[in-house]
């Protein structure tokens, strides 16, 4: 199938890589429907893009990339939701606000979107977690900005 996106114009998924949010995303209840597209020649982000909103895309990357240290416990909640049967089938992505200059740009740990890579049923979750909070910079202080 063909969809309209925010950052790749028109391209074509297939319904294997359509991840489905039963309860949407908080703030976009309504939006069930989104797939993963990567970004040419860059494996540390990609665009959590809704199926049937083309301006509606989020700018997301691997925690563990930035923060290896990167310590989350599910609760049961999510797990159930989720049908997750090991902490192996969960894939972890967490929101971006990129900002200019890039090295500002932060990711929202606290609430990071899991996705059952198996059933592809995905939440984003709100961790209670004092450690973590919505705006983490992904880039050390001190990195030169451009």
């Amino acid at each position: 199938m063909k969809i309209a996106t925010k950052y790749h114009g028109q391209v074509e998924i297939q319904e294997e890589d359509i991840l489905s949010f039963p309860h949407g995303i908080p703030g976009f209840i309504d939006e069930k429907s989104f797939t993963l597209l990567a970004f040419p020649d860059n494996d540390s982000f990609f665009v959590l893009q809704s199926i049937n909103t083309p301006a509606l895309g989020f700018v997301v990357t691997n925690p563990f990339t930035f923060f290896p240290d990167y310590d989350i416990q599910l609760d049961d909640t999510t797990v159930e939701a989720l049908d997750l049967q090991k902490p192996e089938d969960a894939a972890v992505y967490t929101i971006l606000t990129v900002r200019e200059p890039f090295n500002e740009t932060t990711a929202n740990l606290q609430a990071p979107v899991v996705i059952n890579i198996n059933n592809k049923k995905a939440k984003q979750t709100i961790l209670n977690d004092s450690r973590y909070q919505t705006r983490h910079l992904i880039m050390p202080v001190g990195v030169a900005k451009e």
